[in-house]
């Protein structure tokens, strides 16, 4: 369980400071069933339970006794974090917290709003020993709690890296560490050895760099299980190829293998809960960087699973390295398929940066991914494979282009795109994730984000759990 929790029986926790949450609309009942000392304190302070509102309530020594936290209307799920972020050190228990609010929902708040970044800082604030814990409420596992923070600090920390420390040979270590951590095997192709192994676009995408690409490939859990295949974009650093960003656009591309931090934050939530599945990870690492061996506009790749491929743009180069993986994955026909990926900007535009797209052509799955989004406040959005677009994916040179001359509809075309590589898996969907905060709330800090995993977790758990 996470340092950030603490249990009753343990020293201190009976004098654990008490933690309030109220909706505005409920302020007047939250007052009248406080004692009259702390009813005048917050009457005399003005407080109005406005989102976000924290007052500190002392006791008569001064001493602090209480923390009020406003809700507002009671839009954001996840706004205990802000006691985490903002309050003293000490030792803390939920008191009167709207129901909605609090339990397993209040504890994970609580557990992303510990969530620093520091490493680059020169006094880093995760160096000191003590930190602020909150008492586990009556009957929230801590363990489940602790799991889902855990796998997404892990995708955050990944993504959060500047391109400097986390390359293609970072990011293998980095599924190495957690591949020895849970005694699953991982098997690496670097370099030129994807020629020979057939995943020639992988290595078209990345023979540009210094930074070898390579396909990391991570296996875990009994033959006999059922199989779960998660396939993440690796591309640790994207200039646009010879079709070149300009400086704002590349400002955040070191998140631009959001899709790999994810699916390895994932796996290490299915595997730390020894969830019965035979979970396989394929993770195309690669820089998209700009050299004489660099991949061309107008140039044909051929495909691991036999396609050719007009390049129409180096900047969708996403799309490139992921067909190959999703190819390979298709071969074992899992029972489930998850791609997880960076992937377009028309995706952006559509939904923003707080709410994924997935496309699917599972029905039952798409009801289930949109009932589990709700219920863990992991959200998430359908979008259609439109098959009236199939057309635009086409090449009149080879089998499919990777962009399209079609100005509309761009996280759609992807999708359909990446579709022409999966045609035996009957139960997948692929997620356009942004992995990136723009608007910082509590607990979500302008930065990484893991998208769309504690739903998948949920889902993967449902069906086949222990």
């Amino acid at each position: 369980m996470l340092s950030v929790f603490a249990t009753k029986n343990e020293p201190g926790a009976e004098k654990a400071v008490l933690l309030h949450a109220v909706l505005a609309k409920d302020l007047e009942r939250f007052l009248s069933a406080r004692s009259e000392r702390e009813t005048r304190w917050l009457r005399a302070t003005g407080f109005a339970a406005k989102e976000g509102e924290l007052q500190l309530v002392p006791d008569e020594a001064g001493r602090l006794s209480a923390a009020v936290l406003g809700l507002g209307p009671g839009r954001d799920p996840h706004a205990l974090a802000a006691f985490a972020e903002r309050l003293p050190l000490g030792v803390y228990a939920l008191g009167d917290v709207d129901p909605s609010f609090g339990g397993a929902r209040a504890a994970y708040a609580w557990a992303i709003g510990t969530y620093t970044f520091d490493r680059y800082r020169a006094r880093r604030k995760s160096a000191r020993k003590e930190t602020s814990r909150l008492l586990i409420p009556d009957g929230v596992d801590g363990e489940s709690v602790s799991r889902a923070a855990e796998g997404v600090f892990l995708a955050r920390d990944l993504i959060n890296t500047p391109a400097n420390d986390m390359g293609p040979a970072e990011l293998q270590e980095a599924a190495r560490s957690l591949a020895e951590a849970f005694g699953a095997r991982i098997r690496t192709i670097v370099g030129e050895e994807l020629l020979k192994a057939n995943y020639p676009m992988i290595h078209a995408v990345g023979r540009a760099s210094t930074r070898e690409p390579r396909l990391i490939d991570v296996v875990w859990g009994a033959e006999k299980h059922p199989k779960v295949t998660l396939v993440g974009k690796g591309v640790c650093f994207d200039t646009g190829g010879l079709d070149v960003k300009n400086s704002s656009g590349m400002l955040t591309m070191k998140k631009d293998m959001g899709g790999a931090a994810c699916v390895l934050g994932l796996a290490r939530m299915i595997m730390d809960a020894k969830l019965a599945v035979r979970l396989r990870v394929m993770i195309p690492a690669v820089e998209n960087s700009i050299s004489g061996s660099a991949y061309r506009p107008g140039d044909v790749l051929q495909s691991r699973k036999g396609l050719s491929v007009e390049i129409g743009n180096t900047d969708a180069e996403g799309r490139v390295v992921l067909a190959d993986a999703l190819a390979e994955a298709d071969t074992e026909n899992p029972q489930l398929l998850f791609c997880l990926a960076t992937l377009t900007g028309a995706a952006r535009a559509a939904t923003g940066m707080e709410l994924p797209p997935f496309f699917t052509d599972d029905e039952r799955l798409a009801a289930d991914l949109m009932r589990h989004g709700t219920a863990e406040h992991d959200p998430l959005w359908r979008l259609p494979l439109w098959r009236s677009y199939e057309p635009t994916v086409d090449s009149p040179v080879a089998d499919v282009n990777n962009a399209p001359d079609y100005g509309l509809a761009g996280a759609i075309t992807a999708a359909l795109f990446i579709n022409r590589f999966i045609t035996t898996t009957q139960s997948w969907a692929h997620f356009d994730i942004p992995a990136w905060i723009d608007r910082p709330k509590p607990g979500r800090r302008k930065g990484a984000e893991a998208n769309v995993i504690r739903a998948l977790y949920a889902l993967i758990a449902e069906r086949h759990g222990r």
